[in-house]
């Protein structure tokens, strides 16, 4: 595996590892992961043998800079310059919040082979609650003040349904101070799920831009609001299909996952 940089659009510098030989796929990371820290470093690891994966940091984490002020477009320009770099069209696989960017990435004029959409945190009816409308600002108030504690607590009760008594001893467990380090991305990460989590029918033509092979895929042992969110997501962009990976949940294990992935990536297009 290397180590690489590449200049954004706006002269922000990303990482990103190369590993393995074969058509470029790219991952992208969901909130707080990165390089060093979520499902992408062991998946493309998985995939290296039959594929030339790229793997970065989204910016203001891990290696990436994080220019200011923040601007979804501009992570859409990330995404764009390292699929550049991999030689677009690329395939993609997204995770959880890393989906509306890839997505987006897609509307603003990315040339994809395909798309692999893993868990794209959706509400989309009443299989729970749906975000307070101050989700954004008080992440936002929050960080400002310097409490990134109390700002992962907030995202994991109000964004992923987490229960506050799970949620209270979330500073003991492992791993708490990598997501302290990459906590004041999180209002990026709701820029991007601005109206995925209200509890509203995803629009009928939502989608219509997307003519890439499409899977989406989530783990059956995932809340039903996830379940049922990523299948309204598979109906709303055209000839995509949804699939549920036995056993597994938002935390998906790269050797159950990549099989999976590697088929859909490897079959020849329907369309």
């Amino acid at each position: 595996m290397s180590t690489s940089t590449v200049i954004s659009k706006d002269g922000t510098v990303i990482a990103y590892d190369k590993i393995g030989g074969g058509p470029a796929v790219v991952l992208v990371d969901g909130a707080f992961c990165h390089r060093g820290m979520g499902p992408s470093t062991p998946v493309a690891k998985e995939l290296s043998d039959s594929y030339t994966v790229y793997t970065y940091d989204r910016r203001g984490r891990g290696a990436s800079g994080d220019t200011p002020p923040y601007d979804p477009q501009r992570e859409i320009e990330d995404l764009a310059t390292v699929a550049a770099e991999a030689g677009a069209p690329v395939s993609i696989c997204a995770f959880a919040s890393g989906v509306p960017l890839a997505l987006e990435a897609v509307r603003h004029g990315l040339a994809v082979d395909k798309l692999g959409l893993y868990e794209f945190p959706l509400v989309t009816d009443d299989s729970r609650t749906p975000i307070p409308a101050d989700y954004q600002q008080r992440l936002i108030d929050l960080i400002a003040a310097e409490k990134r504690g109390a700002a992962i607590r907030y995202f994991m009760r109000a964004a992923i349904g987490a229960p506050a008594p799970v949620t209270a001893v979330f500073p003991l467990m492992p791993g708490w101070s990598g997501l302290t380090k990459t906590a004041h991305t999180l209002p990026y990460d709701a820029r991007f799920l601005a109206d995925a989590l209200d509890g509203k029918p995803i629009p009928a033509d939502r989608y219509d831009y997307i003519t890439a092979p499409t899977a989406v895929f989530a783990g059956s042992k995932s809340p039903q609001w996830i379940r049922h969110g990523n299948t309204a997501l598979a109906q709303a962009i055209p000839g995509a299909y949804y699939a549920e990976l036995p056993g597994q949940t938002r935390q998906v294990k790269a050797r159950l996952f990549t099989p999976t992935l590697k088929t859909f990536f490897a079959a020849r297009p329907s369309r």
